[in-house]
């Protein structure tokens, strides 16, 4: 008999994959293309099966990537052509598909595939799977080479041992030559005769010395994990029964220091004329390492970095499952509940973020410690946190969830000598609404949660379909406010403010209206809130103060009255954080031509306590220009009263809420009294706003009120209107 070769490595094992993707859409194609080919791999790709098999029987491929959605010739057709091809039936094949139907996954594994991975896909994930796949066409080429030699050996072992003891010494030396090769354990099992050598780098492998293992069955199989035994018979007998052209499985194996040592075993069996195995051999390989690797990629891949909770991806693939069970089991209920930390923006700005991270870990333990070991906590980024509760019996079961999660973070934490107390907004979906994609109940609860800050936060709310259905018409709304400027679909409308004493008109506040294409003239409370939210209330104020200023200025030219009229402009606090505020103010002045005595910005008591020092600095550069400042709104409750005499500002107005209550015995009329008094001792004017009686207004001269404005004067008066006003006042 000849001697076996020395083992030498295969080219293609230094050499990167080259890989086939077979799918039918052409973007998914070139970004899995684009980031295979990033990470070094040869990649090419097919739109179709036919083209996949053409090019698969041309060129040589290490690996596919088969999608099974496929028109005319689909992926699991292609799958089963490709294993039952002689020169293809060996190519690794991974099955990629959104298709999560468990018979599904498990159809495609017994006819072939080698993995399945679904979409979308994780390229951190896939490229993992990628590689253990190619690892194992490499370990499974190489074994080839040594099956080849093993099988001969033991055909050779067969015949010679009934011929001589001398024939049994040869085919042993070539075995222990073959394993020095391969650094593998080997075994040949003697299925009749009940024996199994093992070789003694496969009881090395163990932690064993050769004359410490036997030769029975039983010392193989008892070592095999619990876990694992089931199946490795399982496909030990499908392939002595030839349902499997070759024997190869993965499992643990208990090593003698008490630890689990992943193994990967092939084999290749001979059988008599009957039919029947009479013998089997093959190798087994140590593959812990990978395999620890192939973890913690997942791992890494599936979960949070800081809290170590699973992350949307594997909460998603979770929520799919069970959607699919639910299916199945109609009575298996479950419900999501989304949460976010209230003021946690305020609390990781002011206190930094590793005081942030902390108070998040913080409240991943307890969210944990609030649900069962069978439901699901998942940090989807920032500080929003989702819960899968499964199964559940009755809704209101996830509502005492709720509740106990609102009890259990509301207690204090102790973070780096702080004292923290945290509450959360929780939305709630529920199954029963009837969902077939897990992103859409993600998006419900999301919803849901964002009700619940509205109502105050620190509360749960439940989902219901309506709120979907605002959420999409705020969502249109939103993308019509962005074209709003784009198509000059703004309008100003000017409200005069008269002196109280004389009824004479001093000026006008400007008011914006937006003229929707579909919904008509829509007031400021139904898009200034959405544009605050939206980041668009910079743009659209720089649009109001310009339009403003120029169209005061072109009726100071067209009809000049004595004393000149003023106009007033609302100043929203987010414009306080924009830079060089000043400049942009001296640059609108400067291209409208008013001078600046005549243009008064209104800003709101929040503003001014908001900001702080960084408020008095530029309100001080803003009176330097020229311009008047007036306190909105005051008296709603923002106790700014001691900061009052530190800021230089011209106009306090009296908040509508106080004067529409006039007249009532509720004490109002205390309130607007002392507000004017304050203003008069700190040389301010007066403004009162939403005079709408007459019997408001008398009260308020009675009161020493210098200037109001409101319905009772005039409404709010578009451009022609509020010229004809201003032409009769000049008459």
């Amino acid at each position: 008999m000849n001697n076996l070769p020395p083992v030498q490595p295969d080219v293609a094992e230094t050499q990167p994959g080259h890989i086939l993707i077979v799918d039918d859409q052409e973007v998914l194609r070139f970004l899995l293309r684009r980031e295979l080919a990033a990470l070094g791999y040869t990649v090419d790709e097919a739109p179709d099966g036919h083209t996949a098999l053409r090019m698969l029987r041309q060129r040589k491929f290490d690996l596919v990537l088969l999608d099974i959605m496929m028109p005319d010739l689909d992926g699991m057709q292609v799958l089963h052509q490709i294993k039952h091809d002689p020169d293809l039936r060996d190519l690794s094949v991974i099955v990629v598909s959104a298709d999560t139907d468990l018979d599904h996954i498990v159809t495609c594994i017994r006819n072939g595939a080698d993995d399945y991975v679904f979409k979308p896909y994780n390229i951190i994930l896939l490229n993992a799977r990628i590689n253990a796949s190619l690892e194992r066409k490499r370990l499974h080429d190489r074994e080839r080479r040594y099956q080849r030699e093993l099988e001969r050996i033991v055909a050779e072992r067969t015949a010679d041992l009934e011929r001589s003891q001398a024939a049994l010494r040869v085919s042993e030396e070539r075995y222990a030559l073959a394993a020095r090769g391969a650094n593998d354990g080997l075994w040949d099992w003697n299925i009749a005769a009940g024996t199994i050598y093992f070789s003694p780098r496969w009881k090395e492998m163990l932690g064993y010395a050769e004359d410490e293992i036997g030769d029975t069955p039983n010392e193989w199989f008892d070592r095999i994990h619990p876990d694992d035994r089931e199946l490795f018979e399982v496909r030990l007998m499908a392939h002595f029964r030839r349902l499997l052209s070759n024997f190869q499985h993965e499992y643990r194996i208990l090593h003698r220091d008490g630890s689990y040592r992943w193994m990967l075993c092939r084999g290749l069996a001979i059988w008599n004329d009957r039919g029947q195995a009479v013998r089997i051999a093959g190798s087994q390989t140590d593959i812990t390492d990978r395999k620890k690797a192939e973890q913690q990629l997942q791992h890494d891949a599936l979960h949070d970095s800081l809290t170590g909770l699973p992350n949307r991806v594997l909460f998603t693939d979770r929520l799919e499952r069970a959607i699919v069970r639910l299916r199945r089991e109609p009575d298996r209920h479950f419900a999501v509940l989304f949460l976010d930390l209230d003021r946690f923006k305020v609390i990781n700005d002011s206190l930094g973020h590793e005081v942030g991270d902390q108070l998040l870990i913080a409240a991943a333990v307890r969210l944990q410690e609030s649900v069962r070991p069978s439901d699901t906590v998942a940090r989807l980024g920032g500080d929003e946190f989702t819960v899968l509760l499964e199964p559940i019996e009755h809704e209101q079961q996830a509502e005492q969830v709720a509740e106990r999660i609102q009890q259990a973070l509301s207690a204090p934490l102790y973070l780096q000598g702080h004292t923290i107390v945290i509450s959360s907004s929780i939305g709630i979906a529920y199954s029963s609404n009837g969902y077939v994609q897990a992103s859409v109940l993600i998006r419900d609860a999301d919803t849901a949660m964002y009700h619940a800050k509205l109502r105050g936060k620190a509360c749960y709310v439940r989902f219901d379909p309506s709120m979907h259905t605002a959420a999409l018409a705020k969502l249109q709304l939103e993308q019509d406010l962005r074209l709003a400027l784009e198509h000059n679909e703004f309008r100003l409308f000017y409200q005069p403010i008269v002196l109280l004493r004389t009824g004479a008109i001093v000026g006008f506040e400007a008011l914006i209206r937006w003229q929707h294409p579909q919904r008509g003239l829509l007031s400021p409370s139904e898009f200034l809130p959405l544009a605050e939210e939206a980041g668009l209330i910079v743009p659209i104020t720089w649009w109001v103060l310009e339009e403003a200023c120029s169209q005061m200025q072109r009726w100071r030219e067209q009809i000049p009255t004595e004393p000149g009229l003023s106009i007033s402009v609302n100043l929203p606090g987010r414009v306080f954080t924009q830079p060089e505020l000043i400049e942009r103010l001296r640059h609108v002045l400067d291209q409208t031509g008013l001078p600046p005595q005549y243009l008064k910005l209104e800003i709101t008591e929040h503003t001014f306590i908001e900001f702080g020092s960084l408020t008095n600095n530029l309100l001080a550069g803003i009176r330097n220009l020229g311009i008047e400042l007036c306190i909105d709104d005051f008296g709603t409750g923002y106790s700014s009263l001691s900061y009052l005499h530190t800021f230089p500002v011209n106009v306090l107005k009296i908040d509508r809420s106080f004067v529409s209550r006039l007249g009532e015995k509720s004490g109002q009329g205390d309130i607007v009294q002392t507000i004017i008094q304050l203003a008069r001792n700190l040389n301010m004017e007066v403004v009162a706003e939403g005079i709408e009686t007459p019997e408001q207004f008398e009260q308020l001269k009675q009161l020493a009120c210098s200037h109001g404005q409101g319905w009772l004067f005039a409404p709010a008066l578009s451009e022609a209107e509020a010229q004809a006003l201003i032409c009769t006042i000049k008459a």
